[in-house]
């Protein structure tokens, strides 16, 4: 797929950046406010599926067996399953226990262990929505060759 006119590809310069940065900014603040990690995971995931359909599946050299993205999907579910095995090992042993400092409420740097569970699903949220896309994305390539 060759992509899209140029002023879809320029467009596509100007927003994608600024969609990233929200979602990241949902996934950061989603102990503070309504979002969090899946809702954060959805926009950042966004932004990739955005560039793929302005520049075409060329611009991401995609390739049939696209490993990137389930990579960092498996990673952000090692990483979140070992917080919460972390929380057996540390303190109470209970699974998903908050050990670290819980700070002061309606600061970004409180809630203990939650934000970093945010990260990780929106890391593996992301991830998986943009390996379905590209999924979908090479059965269309592989059905339109027949």
């Amino acid at each position: 797929m060759k992509g899209m006119t140029l002023i879809v590809k320029k467009t596509t310069q100007l927003i994608a950046g600024i969609v990233f940065l929200y979602g990241i900014y949902i996934i950061v603040h989603g102990h503070l406010t309504p979002g969090g990690g899946f809702a954060g995971g959805v926009i950042v995931a966004g932004s990739f599926i955005l560039l793929i359909l302005a520049y075409g599946s060329d611009f991401m050299h995609l390739t049939r067996e696209e490993t990137g993205s389930t990579i960092t999907e498996n990673l952000g579910i090692l990483l979140a399953l070992m917080i919460a095995l972390a929380g057996m090992i540390t303190g109470i042993k209970v699974f998903f226990f908050n050990w670290l400092p819980h700070g002061t409420v309606g600061e970004l740097v409180s809630a203990g262990v939650i934000p970093l569970y945010n990260i990780f699903v929106g890391m593996e949220v992301a991830a998986s929505i943009l390996t379905i896309f590209l999924a979908l994305l090479i059965f269309k390539e592989e059905v339109t060759k027949w």
